[in-house]
């Protein structure tokens, strides 16, 4: 009975919230206009890039704390574990997984560079990175992660360090990562850059992390 209170539930909430998504009216402000007449300060030519790192950079700042937060609190709860062992895989999807994953760093570099100019970033970016590390750990090339080394902690709040240290530099300027037009552009591929990485290893991490439970192969 209890089960089925709760499936009750869940889908009377998601009915109720599918409603008032579609008894929405019509956006009261249509932010396409300022964007657009601002996209030339803003460091980047893709208004998608100068909503998410420029014009709404503090979004984009708590989204990535709420991401390391989770996986900080994965490893809270999950503890630490003894040594890891990659698991058996077979030999011919191991081949096409050492071909795939240069190919995926590339492609990750690439989707970083394309987002000052078009759809891409460092979320995408470090999606693809992520990517490419769990799956050479599917086929047994990498091991499942255990206790976060130092070089992995670095690697892990990097992201989210340098987009709080640009953001509490220019608080001198009385708003929150207003970036002065002439640097705008270097500020926020720096800020991307060390996202990218993040997002590699915090998404990577939520799989591997969770995966050092299993019992790995003969």
């Amino acid at each position: 009975m209890k089960r089925i209170g709760v499936v009750g539930l869940a889908l009377a909430f998601v009915g109720a919230l599918a409603a008032a998504i579609l008894d929405l009216g019509p956006a009261a402000v249509d932010l396409r206009v300022p964007v657009a007449a601002n996209l030339a300060q803003s460091g980047v030519s893709h208004p998608v890039t100068a909503v998410l790192l420029n014009f709404r950079g503090y979004d984009t700042l708590l989204e990535i704390a709420v991401l390391l937060l989770a996986l900080l609190a994965i490893l809270a709860v999950d503890g630490e574990a003894g040594a890891s062992r990659p698991r058996a895989g077979h030999p011919v999807l191991q081949s096409l997984a050492r071909l795939a994953a240069p190919l995926m760093v590339v492609l990750a570099v690439y989707l970083l560079w394309a987002g000052a100019f078009r759809p891409g970033g460092a979320f995408q970016a470090g999606a693809v990175l992520a990517a490419a590390a769990v799956l050479l750990h599917l086929v047994g090339l990498v091991p499942a992660w255990r206790t976060p080394c130092l070089r992995l902690r670095f690697g892990l709040a990097a992201g989210f360090a340098v987009f709080f240290a640009v953001a509490a530099g220019l608080l001198a300027q009385g708003a929150l990562l207003q970036y002065p037009a002439e640097a705008a552009g270097r500020l926020i591929l720096l800020i991307e850059a060390s996202l990218t990485v993040s997002l590699g290893l915090i998404l990577a991490g939520l799989f591997l992390f969770l995966s050092r439970n299993e019992i790995d192969g003969p």
